[in-house]
């Protein structure tokens, strides 16, 4: 399929923040007054402010005219030169801030969105894509046992080892051999009984064509999604499907976001990744966005609902020895160092496929043992507010 430009999609350059979803430039604040920190729809923590009195003291920072006077919801800013700074209170799970600057040209005002994660703690997730062999070969070899198959037995044991939890994102079918509706639901009770640390999810139709989503409507991403979780529910349960945290190669139509949020989708998360062309492997979202997105934990469009996470370690493309040096320095990060999304892919474990990793297991252990003795714990994403509680 032709690789069309960011250009196109109109996501380069054309697009720009407004309070509560993103409007055409025309429909901005005035050039010359604008909150440049918090960014619209940052997810704020402790890590971010000062918590004190029931609340979470940030600082607001902006531009504005050198003469005018300006108040930051209520709070008088401090300015140097044409900078202003403030410091204000987040007492809810969301707040509107707005600047308004006022002198000799009159009354200009600019608002963002933020994100409290009041509840929040030091976590990570591990999610695992392009899943569809272990399922074929429980169903092929009618094992006693899902853990007979050494894939999952793997998982089991990083579980006891550390507390870890997975989410499986899972493919309809591997091609001609195998489709979900010929996995067998014999094995209903175990997936139930480990629910508490395994869960099923959506990922594609299948692993080809590459990008299944990227120009595609959001009525055949929700067919698709749907026939998925429909299989999973059958042939094991309603404790163990989750709603999908990543979409095949994390390209979609925004215009699917909405639908998704309609099928329970909570985050998403993507590599947010700089290419020649743009921003690749990011759902399509705004270069704004996606370079915020490139830097920081997360960020929620509000328009949908959907949170967006960026991955911080592709296991299957990290050596061993450096998957400590490439976590270490998120730790030192306040906008990193919160939450910890840890990603890999299920045909690396296969020796039979080309690119078999030896090592595989043993990537997944130095992640999962080094961030647990940092002190985070494991949730899902689509718990709460990226696996912390809300309210």
């Amino acid at each position: 399929m032709k690789r069309r430009n960011f250009l196109e999609l109109g996501a380069a350059g054309i697009w720009g923040m407004t309070l509560g979803g993103w409007m055409p430039k025309t429909a901005q604040a005035d050039p010359e007054m604008w909150i440049a920190e918090p960014f619209h729809g940052a997810v704020l923590n402790r890590r971010h402010g000062k918590e004190a009195d029931g609340a979470l003291w940030i600082d607001v920072r902006g531009e504005a005219p050198l003469r005018d006077t300006v108040i930051v919801n209520g709070q008088p800013a401090r300015r140097e030169g044409r900078r202003f700074t403030a410091t204000i209170p987040l007492r809810d799970l969301e707040t509107d801030i707005t600047a308004v600057a006022e002198g000799s040209q009159g009354r200009r005002e600019h608002r963002v969105r933020v994100v409290w994660d009041r509840h929040s703690f030091p976590r990570y997730r591990f999610s695992i894509d392009d899943n569809s062999f272990f399922l074929r070969d429980i169903a092929q070899k009618q094992y006693a046992s899902l853990f007979d198959c050494f894939y999952l037995n793997i998982l089991r044991d990083l579980h006891a080892k550390y507390g870890a939890r997975f989410v499986l994102n899972i493919y309809y079918t591997t091609g001609g051999d195998f489709s979900l509706p010929q996995f067998p639901d014999k094995y209903k009770g175990e997936w139930q009984d480990n629910a508490e640390w395994l869960r099923l999810a959506f990922h594609a139709h299948a692993n080809l064509p590459d990008r299944p989503y990227q120009y595609a409507s959001a009525e055949l991403l929700i067919r698709d999604l749907d026939q998925v979780a429909e299989q999973i529910l059958r042939f094991a349960g309603e404790s163990v499907y989750t709603p999908p945290t990543v979409i095949h190669w994390a390209m979609t139509q925004p215009g699917a976001f909405k639908a998704l949020a309609g099928r329970g989708v909570r985050t998403l998360s993507g590599y947010f990744s700089r290419v020649p062309s743009g921003w690749d492997i990011n759902y399509l979202l705004e270069d704004d966005r996606s370079d915020y997105l490139s830097r920081h934990d997360a960020l929620k469009d509000f328009d949908s609902g959907i949170v967006f996470s960026r991955v911080d370690i592709i296991c299957n493309s990290t050596p061993i020895e450096r998957i400590i040096p490439t976590l270490e320095p998120l730790t030192r990060d306040p906008n990193t160092a919160e939450i910890m999304d840890l990603f890999t892919h299920e045909q690396y474990f296969w020796p039979f496929y080309s690119n078999y990793l030896p090592d595989h297991a043993q990537r997944l252990d130095t992640a999962i043992r080094w961030v647990t003795e940092q002190g985070y714990q494991p949730v899902f994403f689509h718990e709460g507010l990226l696996g912390a509680p809300v309210g």
